[in-house]
């Protein structure tokens, strides 16, 4: 929702709707030119696809439990864990225990995949 003014607020529980109606992993719901924003949800045993990104990014582990590898090492994850990783770094979540529903944060915007 944003307030005529550009700033924005979302409702994690809308989110959640759109995202589960639209049948998405990954759903942006915020670009400006120095950031984006989206939520990203795997279920639990899934693998996680994704390749290392152009830009910063910071993930906020809203549900779920899982680990982290950010280049070569572990990093146990669940509800409350913030994780940063540079830009380029190799990335992605295994051994999910638990669905997972991560808060992505890309520094500037993700660019989009060609």
């Amino acid at each position: 929702m944003t307030d005529g003014g550009g700033a924005e607020v979302h409702d994690l529980a809308t989110l959640d709707a759109r995202q589960a109606a639209e049948e998405r992993r990954y759903l942006e719901f915020l670009r400006v030119p120095a950031m984006s924003a989206g939520m990203y949800a795997l279920q639990a045993g899934a693998a996680d696809p994704q390749q290392p990104h152009a830009e910063d990014e910071l993930y906020h582990i809203v549900t779920g439990r899982a680990v982290l590898r950010i280049g070569e090492k572990d990093h146990p994850v669940a509800a409350g864990s913030v994780c940063f990783v540079p830009a380029r770094v190799p990335h992605r979540f295994h051994s999910i225990t638990e669905d997972l529903r991560v808060l992505v944060v890309f520094s500037p915007s993700e660019t989009p995949e060609p």
